[in-house]
């Protein structure tokens, strides 16, 4: 079976897994927040924390639609390169948010599952989305 045959369902079922993952945290973000705080915080702390875990989650959702959309328009639907560090990146995140998840990681962890799995995906998107959309100067 050729590689892009199998490269593009694996990538998108990495990517909506990762999503789902997401979703689930962003959800019951209240536990993960309680695990970030010391056992005795005030209010202002938990909605410190909790505002933090939610920027770090909306921006990581503001990625993977950049993500699905150069994936749905084609742009990088059949490139290589780009779905091998896409499944890489987003099932080593799904495996990090789980552990993040079950075993209540702090929150300052999750920047970096964020910076790692889902920045470095959707960075390499917008670099072909530029390459292929012909944002390139045109010759004289």
């Amino acid at each position: 079976m050729p590689m892009e045959i199998t490269l593009v369902p694996a990538r998108f079922l990495t990517l909506i897994a990762h999503l789902v993952i997401v979703i689930i945290i962003f959800w019951s973000r209240e536990n993960s927040v309680r695990a970030c705080l010391p056992l005795d915080y005030t209010d202002e702390e938990y909605r410190s924390e909790d505002t933090r875990l939610v920027v770090g989650l909306s921006v990581t959702l503001g990625l993977f639609a950049i993500e699905l959309l150069g994936f749905f328009s084609g742009v990088s639907l059949f490139n290589n390169n780009q779905a091998l560090l896409s499944i890489g990146c987003h099932a080593s995140g799904c495996v990090a948010l789980l552990f993040f998840l079950f075993e209540q990681w702090t929150c300052s962890i999750y920047w970096w599952i964020l910076a790692f799995c889902s920045v470095m995906p959707a960075l390499y998107e917008i670099i072909l989305f530029i390459v292929v959309c012909g944002f390139k100067r045109k010759p004289l």
